[in-house]
C-alpha cells in the first residue's frame, strides 16, 4: 500500500511492532504524508485499545488566578492587582464542586492553578482535606509539576516530603500540565520562571515511586522546532520505561490569543492530528493518548480517534485556562452528547473513573 512512500521503512518496522527512534521521529514531523502517518497511529491504538473510545465525567477546579510566575505563553495567570484576579476560599471551591457534583455525577476533580504568593501552602493541604470530608466519592487528580515544586520551597520539605503530604491529606494523582517543552532554550523563551526539564521529571518520578500514577503534556504551536518535540516524547518514554506511572498522554495545541506571543499564529489542524499521531508511534509504553477537544475542537477531536487517540478526556466543566487564551469550544460537554460523538466516530464509548477503571460501557 505504501510502495511509494517515503515513510515506507517507518511504517515495516510500526506493523513489526519495533520501537521508533529519535530520527524516525524526527522524520514524521518534517512528513506531509498525513495519511501513512495517521494509518500508522491508528494501528498501534487499535492494537492497544481496539475500538474502545474512553472519557470520565470530570470537572475542572482553577482556585485562584494570581501567579508570581507570569510566563509568556500564559493568558491565565495575573497579579494581585489586575481586576480580573480572584482566590476561592476554601469554603468556595467546595461548594462550586459540590454544585456540579450534584447534578453531573462527577467523579473526578482536576485541580489547577496559579502560584499566588499570598497563599501559605496549607491552603493546598487544607483545599484537598476539605475536598475529601465533603465530597469523599471524587478523584483528586490535583496540582502540576510545578506548584508541587514551588510548593516543595514553601515547605521546605523537599519534593518527595511535599508529596507525602499532599497524598496524606487526599491527593489521588497528578495532572500532566506544566510539561510545556521539555529543551530548556524554549523554556527560557516561554516559561522562563517555571521549573526546568528535570525537575518536571522528577516530580513524577518520585509521584510514580509512591504509588501514584499521572499523566503527561507537551505545549506545541509556539516557537518550538520538530527536534524539539522529538526530545520531549523520547525523554517521557524514558521515564516511562523507568517506572510505568504514567497512565495518558496528552499534547496541548498552543493557544496564542492574549498571551505575551500573540503575534504567533498557532498550529493547525494538520499539525494537531501529525502530532498526536506521531505522540501515539513514539509512546509505545504509554496506555493512552488523548484529544484534548478543550484545544482542538470537538470535530476535530473526533477525527483524532482515527489518528492514535483512545481517550477525550472528559466532561471537562468550567475549564478556565485554555478559555483565557480564546479558546472557542464549549465549557463543558454533557456525558450524553460525548457519548454519541464516540459513536459517530464509528467507535466504542466508555466512561471510566481517572485510572482507567470501566464504569459503563455503550456497546
Amino acid at each position: 500500500m505504501f510502495e511509494n512512500s517515503q515513510l515506507r521503512d517507518i511504517v515495516a518496522r510500526v506493523e513489526a511492532g519495533q520501537r521508533l527512534s529519535f530520527e524516525d521521529g524526527l522524520r514524521l514531523f518534517e512528513s506531509d504524508e498525513l495519511y501513512t502517518i495517521g494509518y500508522m497511529a491508528d494501528l498501534v491504538r487499535r492494537r492497544k485499545n481496539g475500538r474502545l473510545a474512553y472519557f470520565v465525567v470530570n470537572r475542572h477546579l482553577n482556585p485562584t488566578n494570581v501567579c508570581y510566575a507570569r510566563c509568556t505563553l500564559c493568558a491565565y495567570g495575573v497579579t494581585k492587582k489586575d481586576p480580573t484576579a480572584y482566590t476561592y476560599s476554601i469554603e468556595e471551591a467546595v461548594q462550586r464542586a459540590r454544585e456540579t457534583t450534584s447534578r453531573e455525577a462527577i467523579t473526578e476533580l482536576h485541580i489547577v492553578g496559579g502560584m499566588n504568593p499570598a497563599l501559605p501552602w496549607t491552603y493546598y493541604t487544607d483545599l484537598l482535606r476539605a475536598l475529601k470530608r465533603e465530597l469523599p466519592e471524587l478523584h483528586l487528580k490535583a496540582y502540576t509539576a510545578v506548584e508541587i515544586a514551588w510548593l516543595a520551597r514553601l515547605t521546605g520539605k523537599g519534593i518527595e516530603g511535599t508529596l507525602e503530604l499532599l497524598k496524606e491529606a487526599g491527593l489521588d494523582s497528578l495532572p500532566g500540565g506544566g510539561a510545556e517543552i521539555f529543551d530548556d532554550e524554549i523554556r527560557e523563551q516561554i516559561c522562563d520562571h517555571k521549573i526546568g526539564s528535570s525537575d518536571w521529571l522528577d516530580v513524577h518520578r518520585a509521584a510514580h515511586k509512591m504509588g501514584l500514577f499521572s499523566n503527561a503534556t507537551m505545549l506545541y504551536g509556539h516557537v518550538e522546532q520538530p527536534r524539539h518535540r522529538v526530545d520531549h516524547l523520547i525523554r517521557l518514554r524514558e521515564l516511562q520505561d523507568e517506572t510505568g506511572g504514567f497512565q495518558a498522554f496528552i499534547p496541548l495545541a498552543f493557544h496564542p490569543e492574549h498571551t505575551q506571543l500573540s503575534r504567533l499564529p498557532g498550529p493547525t489542524g494538520f499539525d494537531d492530528l501529525r502530532t498526536l499521531a506521531i505522540s501515539r508511534l513514539l509512546l509505545d509504553n504509554f496506555p493512552h493518548v488523548k484529544a484534548y477537544w478543550i484545544q482542538i475542537g470537538i470535530k476535530l477531536a473526533q477525527v483524532a480517534l482515527h489518528f492514535g487517540a483512545d481517550d477525550l478526556d472528559g466532561t471537562i466543566v468550567e475549564e478556565k485556562i485554555t478559555h483565557a487564551a480564546g479558546a472557542t469550544s464549549a465549557v463543558g460537554v454533557p456525558r450524553d452528547d460525548l457519548v454519541g460523538l464516540i459513536r459517530q466516530a464509528g467507535f466504542i464509548p466508555v466512561q471510566r473513573d481517572t485510572v482507567y477503571r470501566e464504569i459503563r460501557r455503550w456497546d
